[in-house]
């Protein structure tokens, strides 16, 4: 019996979530009593470096450093990867990628299946698994029963915990099909962090008037280590790029901190943000439905709130 996880990486370099489900797995096996195993599948330089976040072991599955990303091959090398190691949990990132592999593994395993979960499963006469429901307005509890349970991670549900043991590193050998996609072309942005792994995301809305006026959100993000982001009616006015769309139309995060800064908070973006753990507003309107989602809120006029709040943090910072 063991605790596997799909450890996600591009161009060589492991993904946030990879380390988040690294944690999440070791916690889950202490409780279980059993081992957590990564499974990296294609090049990767050091698979092994996943022991510094909780594998116990990494089986790695060789394959062309290219090799596009096709549900129907992960699936084929997850199966395996369970069985070589009586997987009784299989741990994945609540991400497209997760998303895609959980139905196919799910079926080919006859194994339970939970996405999104929020916390570790209560192991105390059962495996009851927690995720938010109703677009984050409560939390629902399922008891998984099947022999094998399968549970996609909701990106900042857990703090990968870092040390200095590197993992041994076990090769997979996997008769994978052919994948029936072909990839001809990547574009991702560079030199910030994906929302979906942001820990802190500045965002902002038609409150802010004109896109000249941007500024002082790069700014504020700047000052804090954030990412950027925007409501659909900006993105949707070509104000900013739509990959910083968040909302139930746009990507839903789940970032530690969120400033919305000049969003009223309309339900299908609150939809997609109010998982934050802790959330800021600022607006001028103290109707605004935002407020009643915020756990900290400044009726304002953000042109004056934000460069305030931008020096008093650079102050802070300096001192510190």
């Amino acid at each position: 019996m063991s605790v596997i996880f799909l450890a996600e990486h591009q161009q060589d370099t492991f993904k946030k979530s990879a380390f988040e489900a690294a944690t999440f797995s070791k916690k889950l096996a202490e409780k279980l009593g059993t081992t957590a195993i990564g499974v990296v599948i294609g090049s990767m330089n050091n698979p092994g470096s996943l022991g510094k976040y909780g594998a116990d072991k990494v089986l790695h599955v060789q394959a062309d450093q290219n090799v596009p990303f096709d549900s129907q091959v992960f699936t084929e090398a997850l199966a395996a990867a369970a069985k070589q190691s009586d997987a009784s949990v299989i741990i994945l990132a609540h991400s497209s990628t997760g998303k895609a592999l959980g139905g196919r593994l799910s079926a080919r395993l006859k194994a339970g299946l939970v996405s999104g979960v929020n916390a570790l499963p209560d192991t105390e006469g059962g495996f009851k698994a927690r995720k938010s429901v109703f677009s984050g307005k409560a939390n629902g509890i399922y008891n998984i029963t099947s022999a094998i349970k399968i549970l996609t991670l909701a990106g900042n549900a857990v703090k990968p915990v870092r040390s200095e043991t590197e993992a041994p590193v076990e090769s997979l050998q996997v008769t994978l099909p052919t994948a029936r996609i072909t990839v001809k072309e990547i574009k991702t942005v560079q030199g910030i962090v994906p929302l979906p792994e942001a820990e802190i995301v500045v965002s902002a809305g038609r409150g802010m008037k004109d896109p000249g006026n941007w500024g002082i959100i790069e700014e504020l993000a700047a000052t804090l280590g954030a990412t950027t982001a925007c409501s659909r009616p900006v993105a949707d006015a070509d104000w900013r790029p739509h990959h910083e769309h968040v909302g139930q139309t746009g990507i839903a995060i789940r970032p530690n901190l969120y400033f919305a800064i000049g969003i009223s908070g309309a339900i299908q973006h609150l939809a997609g943000v109010n998982t934050s753990k802790v959330i800021v507003v600022i607006n001028k309107d103290p109707e605004a439905p935002f407020f009643k989602a915020a756990d900290y809120g400044v009726v304002g006029d953000l042109f004056e709130v934000v460069p305030k709040l931008n020096d008093a943090l650079k102050a802070f910072k300096a001192a510190h």
